[in-house]
C-alpha cells in the first residue's frame, strides 16, 4: 500500500495510490497520514478498503510530505561504506546520529531553496525508515515490528554550514526545505528486502548518484534498535539511513548546487521525486 498527502502545503488530505496509478482520496476514513493512522491496526483497516470504492482525486495534485505531524527526523551519517570511502571517512564502528529539523521537512516535488550565504549545498538521495508504534530499548529481532514503511529522503546539506562552521551538523542539515520526503510511503509488506533496493540520483540530467542499500554499514533492523537504546521513536518518526557514493563533496573537483539546478530521486519500489532548486529570495 501506498499512503500520501495531497493538496497545498499545510492543508494536504490524506490519500493512497492505486495500481494504476491514480490518487485516492482517503479522507472519509482518516484525518491525515500521521502517526495516528500508522499503527498496524490502523493499516491493516486501511489495506481493507477496495481503492475503487474511493473518491478519485482529478488533475495532478501537488503531493506533501508523506506523513505529516513528524515528531523528529533522526538521520544516520557514513552509513554506506563507498560512501565513506568517497569522503575520506573511516567507517563508522556505531551509527552516526543527528537531527533534522522538522522546518525542513517539505514535498517530494516542492523547491529546494538555497540557504542565504550557501557556498556548499549538497544531495543526498536516502531511504528513510517511517516508524508505526512506538520504540523504546527494542531488541535488535523485534525492531521490523516497528516499523510501519519507507519512503525517499533528500538529505539536502550545506557542507560549510555542516563541517566548517564548527559544532554540530545540525546546522548544514536543518535548513529550510532540506527534507523532501515521499512522494509516498510505502508499507513494508510491499517491499520484499529493504536491504537491495537500488537508488540514483541526477543533477540537471546527470547521474550523480547510483548505489544500493546493500552497501550499508548498518541495516535497518540495528538502526531501530541501535537508536530506541537512546531515546524513544514515535509513530510517524522518520529516519533516514545514509546516502551511497557520489554526492558533491565527494566529486573532484567539488560540485554543488546552483540556482537553476533540478534533482530528479529515486529508489526502487519506493518511487521517485523532482525539485528545482532555487537562491533564498532577496
Amino acid at each position: 500500500m501506498k499512503l500520501l498527502r495531497y493538496g497545498p502545503a499545510g492543508g494536504e488530505k490524506p490519500g493512497l495510490l492505486d495500481d494504476n496509478g491514480m490518487i485516492r482520496d482517503l479522507s472519509g476514513h482518516v484525518n491525515d497520514i500521521n502517526g495516528e493512522t500508522l499503527s498496524p491496526e490502523s493499516l491493516k483497516q486501511l489495506q481493507a478498503i477496495d481503492p475503487a470504492t474511493l473518491p478519485e482525486v482529478a488533475g495532478e495534485p501537488r503531493l506533501g510530505p508523506c506523513v505529516g505531524n513528524v515528531s523528529k527526523m533522526l538521520c544516520v551519517g557514513l552509513n554506506y561504506i563507498d560512501h565513506a570511502h568517497e569522503t575520506g571517512a573511516k567507517p563508522p564502528s556505531e551509527p552516526i546520529l543527528f537531527m533534522k529539523a522538522t522546518t525542513a521537512i517539505v514535498g517530494p516535488d516542492d523547491t529546494v531553496i538555497i540557504p542565504r550565504n550557501s557556498v556548499k549545498t549538497d544531495w543526498e538521495v536516502e531511504l528513510g525508515i517511517v516508524i508505526g508504534t512506538e520504540a523504546s530499548y527494542v531488541d535488535e529481532a523485534d525492531a521490523m515490528d516497528h516499523v510501519a514503511g519507507y519512503c525517499i529522503v533528500n538529505d539536502v546539506s550545506e557542507r560549510e554550514f555542516q563541517i566548517e562552521r564548527k559544532g554540530q551538523w545540525v546546522k548544514g542539515k536543518g535548513c529550510n526545505t532540506f527534507g523532501p520526503t515521499g512522494p509516498w510511503m510505502v508499507t513494508k509488506d510491499e517491499i520484499d528486502d529493504v536491504q537491495t533496493l537500488d537508488m540514483f540520483l541526477d543533477v540537471s540530467g546527470e547521474r550523480r548518484q547510483t548505489g544500493n542499500t546493500r552497501t550499508m554499514i548498518f541495516g535497518v533492523a540495528h538502526l531501530v534498535h541501535y537508536i530506541s537504546q537512546f531515546m524513544t521513536l514515535l509513530p510517524g518518526d522518520i529516519i533516514p539511513t545514509g546516502t551511497p557514493p557520489g554526492v558533491g563533496m565527494g566529486m573532484n573537483p567539488q560540485t554543488f548546487l546552483k540556482p537553476g539546478d533540478e534533482m530528479h530521486v529515486g529508489i526502487q519500489g519506493l518511487g521517485e521525486q523532482r525539485q528545482k532548486v532555487v537562491a533564498w529570495p532577496g
